[in-house]
């Protein structure tokens, strides 16, 4: 579920570059000459600045704060192709601080953001409920991070590029725990690592178990 799609890079919208004469100060509405925008909403000096909104005409927008041309502050964006939202902080027309990306298929990531991509501390929750909170690098997981899992399963350790690598411990639903030392992954077989299995819970056998009915 990669972020780095959700990228913007005809958000810098060049006043000189567009024929017309769009408001100058105030509020306003202007469709651009190429009738692929439209914006609505405050305008300083011919720029859009302050709070507005820029419709797509594939049915994207954004809506929120801009600042001298600049899609930057906060805002909500919504891409058509992908169905995916985002809400957060934005700087030249990227995800950058922190936000929240909601994810059309299902899922969600909280945390931050830069260029676009999640890098950062965050929080991960697919479609199928399993959680990740932890660390980001490239849009992947990667650094320290706990994952819990649909079967009741949870991962505490490092990650590499989506992958749980280094370090780390797995606690298995039934309260078992498997130590992997550094440099060795969790999927391999037990002799790679530590299992450590909860204590039988004991108790004494009640006469009729031990002499039967009647």
């Amino acid at each position: 579920m990669a972020a780095s799609s959700q990228r913007n890079p005809s958000a810098h919208l060049q006043r000189r570059d567009l024929p017309g004469r769009p408001p100058q100060d105030g509020y306003g509405v202007y469709i651009y000459p190429n009738s692929f925008f439209r914006y609505e909403g405050e305008w300083k000096g011919g720029k859009t600045h302050g709070r507005g909104k820029l419709l797509f005409k594939d049915g994207s927008y954004y809506e929120g704060e801009f600042v001298h041309g600049e899609i930057t502050g906060e805002g909500r964006r919504l891409w058509a192709a992908s169905g995916n939202t985002y809400s957060g902080q934005f700087v030249l027309g990227e995800p950058q601080g922190h936000g929240v990306l909601q994810y059309r298929a299902g899922g969600r990531y909280e945390g931050a953001f830069h260029h676009g991509m999640r890098e950062g501390h965050g929080c991960l929750v697919d479609q199928d409920g399993q959680v990740y909170q932890g660390w980001f690098h490239g849009d992947k997981r990667h650094g320290h991070g706990q994952m819990a899992f649909q079967n009741g399963d949870k991962y505490h350790g490092d990650w590499v590029r989506d992958q749980r690598q280094g370090h780390g411990v797995l606690q298995g639903a039934d309260g078992s725990t498997y130590e992997v030392p550094a440099g060795r992954s969790p999927s391999r077989p037990c002799e790679a690592g530590t299992v450590t299995t909860p204590p039988r819970l004991v108790t004494k056998p009640r006469p009729d178990e031990l002499t039967g009915p009647g």
